[in-house]
């Protein structure tokens, strides 16, 4: 008998830019890491659209050939058969394990490029350009790539750590006002579980415009500098990773009832963390909405009303891929910045939770 131990670690190093005008950035960066003479940019149609030119210039000098695999905005391309067509166009054209993809805009196009990355060749080298503010402190950071199946939301995909990740807030001065609502959830989530001053802080830069400055440019680098520190912890959400999900099981829920691309992502965690707020209060802990208050009116104009049964959403919170046991995993608070996971056994509570997170929107429940 013959005992083996292969000890293999998980753990990339790799720099997360934020900043304004990064062109030459990225591009040196391109030139020291790559000496191949191909790139593939998988990139959503607007940004194609928009910014172009800005790509071409950070690319054009390290590459001999740059392939744009353009994909449509929205949800909805987080689809096996998007990911089949994107894998089927880098695969006709020709590639080597070499051959990096560069995944450039928001949180579906990253989260379907990195998972074309992950699985191409069993891994290709992947770069990850976010174009909006919830891809920029979320979802490029961490390794986290997939796409939707019909019984939920990221239930097919894998962790695959990228490269790089290069936020330059110029793509923002493009985006409208409904993708920086988006993306606000995901700052304030960062508020409720780690950094609370960010609500104080967060709130006069909303209240004066939605243009991005070098404010900006400070709470995007803190709100990714937290999630990279979570992330660094435990890479792969066997631990404190969890507490990211603030809100999440209460959204994902809410985007498969009112049908995936109706709602944003954001939006959906938005309703959720109120949810989750109400939850935490019904156990004893000192949370409320309060802090989440002065941002409900920029949710409100945009998402109401809201799917409002609450059996229904309930019971998509069972096909969360957190689930475990047959038992809902939340994240709930024990006072602000202090996270927990709660098994969830009450489902009266939980209901009570749900309407009280509607009522915020549906003012007939």
């Amino acid at each position: 008998m013959s005992n083996i131990n292969l000890d293999i670690t998980t753990r990339k190093e790799y720099p997360i830019e934020v900043g304004k005008g990064l062109g030459n950035t990225v591009s040196a960066w391109l030139g020291e890491h790559y000496s191949t003479d191909s790139v593939f940019v998988v990139i959503d149609e607007n940004v194609n659209n928009l910014h172009r030119e800005r790509l071409e210039k950070w690319c054009q000098p390290q590459f001999k050939h740059v392939y744009y695999i353009e994909i449509p905005e929205g949800e909805r391309s987080k689809s096996i058969q998007q990911w089949k067509e994107v894998a089927d166009e880098i695969l006709s054209i020709g590639v080597e394990r070499s051959t990096p993809l560069m995944a450039v805009g928001g949180g579906v196009t990253g989260d379907l490029g990195g998972f074309v990355a992950s699985t191409v060749l069993r891994g290709l080298p992947l770069i990850h350009v976010p174009t909006t503010l919830l891809a920029m402190v979320d979802s490029s950071i961490g390794g986290k790539t997939g796409i939707n199946h019909n019984t939920g939301k990221n239930l097919i995909g894998a962790f695959y750590q990228p490269d790089a990740v290069f936020a330059d807030v110029h793509f923002l001065d493009t985006l409208d006002d409904k993708e920086w609502v988006t993306g606000i959830a995901e700052i304030l989530k960062y508020g409720a579980i780690r950094n609370p001053d960010l609500f104080k802080d967060f709130e006069s830069l909303v209240n004066k415009s939605f243009t991005a400055n070098e404010q900006w440019v400070s709470v995007i680098a803190e709100s990714a500098g937290i999630k990279a520190d979570i992330v660094q912890e435990d890479a792969l959400e066997s631990g404190i990773r969890a507490y990211l999900n603030f809100g999440h099981t209460f959204g994902h829920a809410l985007e498969k009832v009112a049908g995936y691309g109706t709602i944003t992502h954001g939006e959906a965690v938005f309703v959720g963390m109120l949810a989750a707020c109400n939850f935490s209060a019904q156990l004893g802990h000192s949370v409320d909405i309060t802090p989440f208050k002065s941002f409900l009116p920029l949710y409100q104009r945009q998402m109401s009303p809201l799917p409002d049964d609450v059996d229904e959403l309930i019971e998509a919170m069972k096909s969360d891929k957190k689930v475990k046991n047959n038992m809902l995993r939340l994240v709930l608070l024990n006072s602000w910045a202090s996270p927990y996971v709660h098994d969830c056994t009450d489902y009266s509570a939980l209901r009570e939770a749900w309407e009280f997170a509607l009522s915020q929107f549906n003012k007939s429940i």
